[in-house]
């Protein structure tokens, strides 16, 4: 249908993704559910295994910020964050918090978070391993310290579910930081309007986002690029699914919201022959891309904001 691939096999997506979508549309929450999302895919995983992820996630960050391990507590003394999509357990936001963050907003369109024994567990894991002085200012993220289950202390930890997934803050962040969230977010440039209004001058962006389909391709993993843009919105536009825009919009979208981009790396890129297969097949949207942009299927993007970041239109 979309391709010229499997005519049968296509219809019958639309069908089941449409329906689904559906369901997302009258209740989020039932559709987070029924799906079992937790912001970390959906492999089996272990406590053990969930609380390695948070810990690799916060050294990816510094790593990429170029903030030596020793740089950390004193980099994030003090200092106001605000994280889009924590998934069903907040333990990056835990960590920023562990090494001298002095808040973390996090904002979800989705109310994931939930306090099941396993993700305790996982939060108490973490704590687990930090030091002591680390470990009770972790330990502050909860209304009773140490005690997930007591809910989390808004003063440390601020968890808001927003139905377009934006923060409303003025002017009292100074780092924005998302992992794999940024590509499903149904309004770009919202998205980067919102960060531009949260963050203080000179405040920093820092994502790392993924382009690939996250199983929604057939057998070439860009061919989800060629569904025309109207049948993508009835079959996913409620359900948090990638949003399908390529690294060019996310480049113009920091332009025109006044940040200064300082970092713009590729994570992973396809074989040319992968993009010359489905170029001809491409939606509206895609064809004027340049292959060097299709090839992307994720990256890292650091960016400031400048005296003139003002928002976009």
């Amino acid at each position: 249908m979309m391709s010229g691939y499997y005519l049968l096999d296509d219809a019958k997506r639309f069908l089941h993704a449409t329906l689904s979508n559906q369901i997302a549309r009258v209740s989020p929450t039932l559709y987070a559910r029924l799906t079992k999302q937790t912001g970390r895919g959906f492999a089996p995983e272990s406590v053990e295994q969930a609380a390695d992820y948070f810990q690799t996630c916060f050294k990816d960050y510094f790593e990429t910020l170029g903030v030596p391990e020793h740089e950390i507590k004193r980099y994030l003394n003090g200092k106001q964050l605000l994280e889009y999509g924590p998934g069903d357990v907040p333990g990056v936001a835990l960590l920023m918090i562990a090494h001298g963050a002095e808040r973390v907003t996090c904002v979800d369109r989705f109310a994931l978070v939930s306090m099941t024994q396993k993700n305790a567990d996982i939060l108490l894991d973490l704590l687990w391993h930090l030091d002591n002085s680390a470990r009770a200012r972790a330990a502050e993220c909860f209304r009773q310290p140490g005690n997930p289950f007591s809910g989390f202390n808004p003063e440390r930890i601020r968890y808001l579910i927003q139905p377009d997934g934006l923060s409303e803050l003025e002017g009292e962040v100074d780092i924005v930081l998302s992992r794999a969230v940024l590509e499903h977010v149904n309004d770009l440039d919202a998205t980067f309007d919102d960060m531009a209004r949260a963050l203080k001058t000179d405040g920093i962006l820092l994502h790392q986002v993924d382009l690939k389909s996250h199983g929604l391709h057939r057998r070439n993993p860009l061919d989800f690029l060629t569904w025309p843009p109207a049948l993508w919105s009835w079959m996913h536009s409620h359900k948090g699914v990638p949003n399908r825009w390529r690294v060019d919009r996310y480049r113009d979208a920091m332009q025109r919201n006044g940040f200064e981009a300082l970092l713009l790396k590729p994570t992973d890129v396809v074989d040319a022959s992968v993009v010359s297969e489905v170029r001809p097949h491409l939606a509206g949207p895609f064809k004027s891309l340049s292959d060097a942009d299709l090839s992307w299927l994720g990256f890292w993007l650091v960016g400031r904001k400048t005296d003139s970041g003002g928002h976009g239109t």
